[in-house]
């Protein structure tokens, strides 16, 4: 799927500097997307309920409410997809925006063509998301089912809510229970292929996925580890 299938989407692009918003303004333009700003958190809360953006970037730091209030807020009452800026190249920054609710993380600095190419690879991920249909409950055995059509699992009888990202994860793995999928594989299904390489996203995620789902974390039942090679899911369908 290339650029021209996501001209004129609405980017929501928040930062306290105008010059950095007057640059990701028009270079997204030049990408052929619509573009509005915003210059601190509250603002940007304000104009996602009103303008409905199909995404935002957000700086992380930013006076009045910065990035990370911001998304704790914005998860309340939207899920709008998120790419945080920021300047640190920390993994537990990256990691507790993601924990937050981001979709994605840009560092400054960043080139144009990679702010607009990670835009586009979320607003794919959530195209694929929506276009995935499910007529039934799956049932793993009595412990586990997986509510594809409402994004749930049923954990031993809880329903359990999944975020868009793990959903995406669970649902690849369980369309190939039995089998090995790389961590490659996995990250261009999941994320798409640019993320290739970016293993910390998958090993998060794979985290995330066991503790809402897994009986024991130490031995996990379902997600497998592949040790240098990716993950599988149990072979449930063996038994049926």
């Amino acid at each position: 799927m290339n650029g021209k299938n996501f001209r004129n989407r609405l980017i929501l692009i928040v930062d306290d500097e105008a010059r950095m918003r007057k640059f990701v303004h028009m270079n997204l333009q030049v990408e052929g997307f619509r573009v509005i700003e915003a210059s601190n958190g509250k603002e940007a809360l304000e104009k996602i309920r009103t303008e409905l953006p199909d995404l935002v970037v957000m700086d992380v730091a930013m006076p009045v409410m910065d990035g990370f209030e911001a998304l704790e807020h914005l998860r309340e009452f939207s899920n709008v997809p998120v790419i945080l800026l920021t300047v640190k190249d920390e993994e537990v920054d990256r990691i507790h925006g993601l924990d937050l609710g981001a979709d994605d993380y840009v560092t400054k600095p960043f080139s144009p063509r990679e702010l607009a190419s990670r835009i586009r690879a979320v607003l794919r991920r959530v195209e694929q998301s929506r276009s995935v249909t499910e007529a039934t409950l799956v049932k793993v055995d009595d412990y586990l089912q997986i509510d594809f059509p409402h994004r749930d699992v049923l954990v031993n009888g809880q329903r359990i809510k999944l975020r868009p990202t793990e959903y995406r994860l669970l649902y690849h793995l369980v369309q190939n229970a039995g089998w090995i999928l790389t961590h490659d594989q996995l990250l261009s299904l999941v994320w798409g292929p640019e993320y290739s390489g970016e293993g910390h996203l998958l090993r998060l995620y794979v985290n995330y996925l066991r503790k809402k789902i897994e009986p024991d974390l130490e031995h996990p039942r379902y997600i497998l580890t592949e040790r240098g090679v990716g993950y599988s899911f149990v072979d449930f369908r063996e038994n049926k």
